[in-house]
């Protein structure tokens, strides 16, 4: 190291000595013009954290409804009436709708392109028994596709085989809770269990799934670890299929079950289910065909159920997508609300920085007239400066990150603190103090030795 550099060397450490005399000594006034810096970064990781917890619920959501999925429910309720016959008392009467069915997955595997997986449901409300026990379950027929869509994954045993689904067999798989209820002791797969009037054996356990009440509410997402799946040709056999012909069917019906094209001015519809299936899963090849294939179900839908509108379709990862990119927006502004007090913390620092340079214009004049050079006096305000920004930022990081917690903890809201953001507002803070800190002390090393020395 030559000479002249260990000398400059000397100069900034002493200058950095000097500032930080300074800090200490006005310690009050050093942490009010600190507070500016504290609050504002302290303000941005916490709006960050709020904002990435927010993006990762928003993601788990997807993950729990599946991607690219197109949901088709039926609506139950609904009745459309139309005017069949003026001519016979001017009645209304309602139009027949085959309902949403099996022969709908069919034709939309033949006719929809770009479809990669299609999974029919049915659910009914049952009971388990089992060894005296006793509790009431979820009884969802379904195609293997349908784990596939949704993310659900084996944890022991194997899938319905093929003979199962054309066989209707008595097997099936059971939620982590129903293992955890029924079979705490032992390895279910192979076992027998009572569901509903039927006994079914187990063939596998699926992973647990946790879900949210959160989650429940928004998505209308159950809890899956106490449901009892089987193939739900199965279930067509062994417990309902709604598309029988039956007594009471043919009475609400006025005694007619039509398959034919043509459409018979016969009411299917009314407040009891008539549909077959209870939803309808499709998921596609790509996200950017979500839309289109939607649009093309509808009119397809639309015309197998004779201009029916008895069901719903929805595309649950747009709406979260639209919520992502509102989330993105709304934490731009948080972040542009939270940097605006960075800045109004700088000025701060900028303005008492003024101040103290009109305090301790006789402490300049004094060492300029003891040989201290222009440069030393800018160093030393803005190590002053830097120094107060710094140490605000310290603060503003551990008080953002406690606020951060406080908000997952006492408002039940997930939040996560990046290094990301730690980093850029810790940066921020110590580039406020220097820029702020600039004028100041430019203004300070100006000052004149002799004028200094007599000002009062």
């Amino acid at each position: 190291m030559s000479q002249e550099s260990f000398r400059f060397r000397e100069r900034l450490l002493a200058n950095f000595y000097i500032a930080l005399e300074a800090v200490i000594a006005n310690r009050l006034r050093s942490f009010l013009t600190a507070l500016g810096i504290i609050f504002g970064v302290a303000a941005v990781i916490a709006m960050l954290a709020i904002g990435n917890g927010a993006q990762q619920e928003i993601m788990e959501q997807i993950k729990l409804v599946g991607v690219n999925n197109i949901i088709v429910e039926p609506i139950v309720d609904q009745v459309e009436e139309r005017v069949a016959d003026e001519s016979s008392q001017n009645r209304e009467k309602k139009k027949f709708s085959p309902g949403l069915r099996m022969l709908d997955v069919e034709s939309i595997r033949e006719s929809v392109p770009g479809v990669k997986h299609i999974s029919p449901e049915v659910m009914l409300d049952t009971y388990l028994v089992k060894d005296g026990n006793r509790r009431s379950a979820k009884l969802v027929g379904v195609m293997p596709e349908y784990f596939q869509v949704n993310n659900f994954a084996l944890q022991q045993g194997k899938m319905f085989s093929k003979n199962n689904l054309l066989k209707g067999d008595p097997v099936c798989l059971i939620g982590r809770g129903v293992q955890t209820k029924f079979f705490s002791q032992e390895n279910p797969i192979g076992k027998k269990i009572k569901c509903g009037n039927q006994w079914l054996t187990v063939i596998g356990v699926l992973e647990e799934r946790e879900v949210s009440e959160d989650h429940i509410g928004k998505l209308g997402i159950r809890d899956l670890n106490m449901d009892v799946y089987i193939p739900i040709q199965s279930m067509f056999v062994r417990y309902k299929n709604r598309d029988l012909v039956t007594s009471s069917g043919l009475v609400q019906g006025g005694g007619q079950r039509y398959s034919g094209t043509e459409a018979p001015q016969v009411s299917m519809v009314g407040n009891k289910n008539y549909h077959q299936l209870d939803r309808l899963v499709i998921q596609v090849e790509d996200s950017r065909s979500l839309s289109p294939t939607a649009d093309v179900l509808n009119r397809m839908l639309g015309r197998r159920h004779f201009g029916v509108v008895d069901f719903e379709i929805t595309i649950p990862e747009l709406l979260l997508k639209q919520q992502q990119r509102t989330q993105h927006i709304f934490n731009i502004v948080l972040g542009a609300i939270a940097g605006i007090s960075l800045l109004v913390g700088g000025i701060g620092i900028m303005n008492i920085m003024l101040a103290s340079v009109m305090e301790r214009i006789k402490e300049i004049g004094l060492r300029l007239s003891l040989g201290a050079k222009k440069s030393d006096i800018v160093n030393q305000f803005l190590f002053e400066a830097v120094m107060i920004s710094v140490s605000g930022g310290v603060i503003g990081v551990i008080l953002g990150i406690i606020l951060a917690d406080a908000v997952a903890r006492f408002g039940d809201f997930p939040t996560i603190v990046s290094f990301s953001s730690v980093l850029i507002s810790f940066s921020v803070a110590a580039t406020v103090g220097l820029a702020f800190g600039i004028a100041p002390a430019r203004k300070a090393a100006k000052q004149d030795p002799i004028t200094s020395l007599r000002y009062e």
